[in-house]
């Protein structure tokens, strides 16, 4: 399996830390944003990662490089302009390839076990969703036996999806012809959840959305506490 971390935004509710600084690059616990993930992703067992870049992303390809240090690959998708989500989804599939990839959010923090991720699924799209935050109290989708959908049907209450993901290329299908297009992944998803074709699942565990200067800090401080325990 291949991996996407997205890596291309401005950041603009981040700065001023972001003016100087992508996103990805801002440190927690001593550590990058993305380093995490790449940490994550060996320990999964997935060596091959693609990261999108545009803001300030020559810094990012400086820090990481070829990857080796962390023990992965590292192939960069540039962006001359951020695409979103899927639009840097698209403007990435050649170095993805043809089977299903994982994609995770650059700018969140969680310890989900990407190991757990399925390997094979059936649809186009297989989702993590976890607790809504305190700054997102209405969430994204809802969850019915191992389904996700964007209606609600028997009063449950929706969740958030936590920026992890497995995709098929032919979620794409509809906008590939355009890959160098700023395109969202909501609508995407959304079409093929009426179809019944993205599957999910609940995860308990502890995810950070790094929205906001005040969740950065809140972050590591958790971090530099918990290595004190420990």
């Amino acid at each position: 399996m291949r991996a996407m971390i997205l890596a291309a935004g401005r950041g603009e509710r981040m700065r001023p830390l972001t003016n100087h600084t992508p996103k990805p690059l801002l440190e927690v616990g001593g550590h990058a944003l993305i380093e995490y993930h790449l940490q994550a992703l060996k320990k999964a067992g997935v060596s091959d990662v693609v990261i999108n870049v545009s803001h300030l992303g020559a810094k990012i390809e400086e820090r990481l490089g070829s990857g080796s240090h962390y023990g992965v690959s590292i192939e960069y998708s540039r962006e001359p302009m951020p695409l979103e989500t899927a639009g840097g989804i698209v403007n990435a599939l050649d170095l993805l390839g043809p089977e299903p990839f994982l994609v995770i959010n650059g700018d969140i923090w969680c310890d989900y076990p990407l190991s757990a991720i399925p390997r094979q699924m059936r649809g186009l799209a297989h989702l993590v969703l976890v607790d809504n935050p305190e700054h997102h109290p209405l969430g994204d989708f809802y969850l019915r036996d191992g389904r996700v959908a964007s209606d609600d049907h028997d009063g449950q209450q929706r969740l958030t999806f936590a920026g992890v993901g497995l995709y098929h290329p032919h979620l794409f299908e509809s906008i590939v012809e355009h890959p160098a297009t700023p395109a969202p992944l909501a609508p995407l998803l959304i079409e093929a959840m009426q179809g019944g074709l993205i599957s999910g699942e609940y995860y308990r565990g502890e995810w950070y959305d790094i929205g906001t200067p005040e969740r950065l800090r809140a972050l590591d401080y958790r971090i530099k506490q918990s290595l004190k325990i420990s």
